[in-house]
């Protein structure tokens, strides 16, 4: 399994977890973080994610 896939799988297995809690049942500062995780994670994911584009269009601009 090549390297980039596994990163991929590894932040979709993450996400896929945080989205599980019931974050009704945390605190507020721990809602807080797993909110903070799941937009980092699913920005990371847009910019990485291969064959959009996305990432070609930011190496462009460099």
């Amino acid at each position: 399994m090549d390297q980039q896939f596994k990163q991929g799988y590894r932040m979709h297995r993450v996400l896929s977890n945080l989205n599980r809690l019931d974050v009704d049942r945390l605190d507020e500062a721990d809602r807080e973080r797993v909110e903070n995780a799941r937009d980092l994670l699913e920005e990371v994911s847009l910019l990485t994610r291969p064959g959009d584009g996305a990432g070609a269009d930011a190496h462009a601009d460099s």
